[in-house]
């Protein structure tokens, strides 16, 4: 008799407090028998962090340990040859679940569809098990929020941008836009402080990290002197039309 397959669910987790999880983002991690996880190796991992107290007692969990994050430049070709050797991998332990009959829950910081990892094993996945996206919060709504400013205003354009762009690029586009989001900070903050201030927008620049957590901060560009690598994000607030 063959078995009808499970679902592989990527949950979108929100920003980094269990209280800004969908109802259904949380009844779905709540009811889990088997939770699935990135993480950097060694590390116990952000989204895993999220869920803490919210696991069934008999959860199996599966951590997915990047075998690369910064070691290699992003232009190296071992880089991607690394990662996609290794999302196949995820790919086949997940699919090798569904078509079991399990259902998976695939914990995704942020939103799923948005910069997130969950996307490489959507692509790989769909077609031959069943998948499910249930979105979240993104960061950058929980930065802009934790600012205590609105992002855009009537007409305002936003941009959002990696920090690991070249600094022309950066200048550019930061120059060009109303409003900015730049994430994947970290070890570019110099870079991203020579472009804003090119681009003539450093007194406007706000730096805010860790949002919606514990030790969330909100700082002023041109007072920080270092930032978080990972959960950082800068914000330049839009000015446009308003009643």
């Amino acid at each position: 008799m063959s078995v009808s397959p499970g679902i592989v669910h990527g949950v979108g987790l929100g920003p980094g407090a269990q209280d800004l999880l969908s109802v259904r983002a949380d009844r779905l991690v709540r009811g889990a028998r088997h939770i699935a996880y990135f993480r950097k190796a060694g590390r116990p991992g952000q989204a895993r962090r999220i869920v803490e107290g919210m696991l069934r007692d008999d959860v199996v969990e599966i951590a997915m340990e990047y075998p690369v994050t910064t070691e290699i430049p992003l232009s190296d070709p071992r880089y991607n040859a690394c990662l996609s050797a290794f999302y196949a991998d995820c790919t086949a332990r997940l699919a090798a679940l569904a078509q079991a009959g399990q259902d998976v829950v695939v914990l995704c910081e942020g939103d799923p569809f948005f910069y997130g990892s969950f996307m490489h094993l959507h692509s790989r996945l769909s077609g031959v098990v069943p998948v499910a996206v249930v979105p979240g919060i993104t960061g950058m709504a929980g930065a802009w929020t934790a600012s205590g400013a609105p992002i855009t205003w009537g007409d305002d354009v936003l941009t959002v941008l990696m920090a690991t762009m070249d600094e022309d690029d950066l200048t550019r586009r930061i120059r060009d836009t109303d409003a900015l989001v730049v994430m994947k900070i970290g070890r570019n903050l110099p870079k991203l402080r020579r472009a804003i201030a090119a681009a003539g927008r450093e007194p406007d620049a706000w730096l805010v990290e860790h949002a919606a957590m514990p030790n969330q901060r909100v700082t002023r560009l041109v007072d920080a002197d270092s930032v978080t690598p990972y959960f950082s994000i800068l914000l330049i607030h839009g000015q446009g039309r308003r009643p």
